[in-house]
């Protein structure tokens, strides 16, 4: 079995996962270790590898990074520097305040991008430093909803037609995948980036997803991002890394800090956790 993106996956989940696994069978983690750890407690791949309990191996990227690519590896190295962009894969957007950040992530999501790089809106994912705020994941969504999908909120605050994010697993699907909410009866009906469609009975399940926290997109990748950090928002240099990473084409940075986010990815590197799990493995 071969899970990618591991650095998303916490202890709880983890131990699920392993205790799946049949007897005989391997496990193969494949994580990028300059990311954000998990939302949930633990740092599974770091403390395995750090166990010298399995075997660990560096897979490299093939061909030239492109720009994306660079300016994450910038990140990770503590700066965050202007990177050659000749088909505008990296875009900084600077803004003077959350409220004019929150103005152009709705613009780059419904015109910008659509307009110059032919990426639909539904190719789009918008990822917020922060879940509060005016230039909050929940600001966000509400206003990307007024502009793509207006409604009364009339299943939970939601709407068929809505982009939704999953927030818990079932029959098909898993927490942080995102789709569109295309039936409502005794179950959600959610189609699904790949063009699924699951059937959700916990409607506690689902939340607006046209704007996630970075937290919640950790594990997923979209075609394009719009990255958003509005003013006085600590953040972190695996948290700006992680943010980047889940773009494949194209990702646009809303910069509303006034020169804190070079400051953050410079000297911020990210808090240590403690965790038992190193002990634990080498003692087993």
């Amino acid at each position: 079995m071969v899970l990618c993106e591991a650095m998303s996956v916490g202890v709880a989940r983890a131990a699920e996962l392993v205790s799946s696994c049949s007897d005989g069978a391997h496990l193969v983690l494949l994580a990028d270790p300059n990311q954000a750890p998990s939302a949930t407690p633990g740092r599974v791949v770091v403390d395995v590898a750090a166990s010298r309990t399995a075997h660990v191996a560096e897979v490299a990227d093939p061909g030239d990074p492109g720009p994306i690519a660079e300016l994450a590896q910038a990140v990770a190295d503590g700066s965050l520097p202007e990177v050659a962009a000749p088909e505008r894969e990296v875009v900084r957007v600077p803004a003077a305040s959350a409220q004019e950040a929150a103005h152009r992530v709705v613009q780059l999501l419904t015109d910008s991008i659509p307009r110059a790089l032919g990426i639909a809106p539904d190719d789009v994912q918008v990822v917020a430093a922060r879940e509060d705020g005016p230039a909050g994941a929940g600001a966000l969504n509400a206003a990307c909803k007024e502009r793509l999908n207006p409604g009364p909120g009339a299943h939970g605050g939601l709407d068929v037609g809505d982009r939704v994010l999953l927030v818990a697993g079932g029959p098909g699907y898993g927490p942080g995948e995102t789709g569109y909410l295309r039936e409502v009866g005794e179950a959600a009906v959610v189609e699904l980036a790949d063009g699924r469609r699951v059937s959700v009975a916990d409607s506690s399940a689902l939340r607006p997803g046209w704007a996630v926290t970075v937290a919640a997109a950790h594990g997923s990748r979209w075609p394009a991002v719009v990255s958003v950090f509005p003013p006085e928002v600590a953040v972190s240099r695996p948290l700006v890394y992680t943010a980047l990473t889940r773009a494949v084409r194209h990702v646009s940075l809303v910069d509303a800090t006034g020169g804190a986010l070079e400051t953050d990815v410079r000297e911020n590197a990210g808090a240590e956790r403690t965790t038992r799990l190193v002990r634990v493995l080498r003692e087993a």
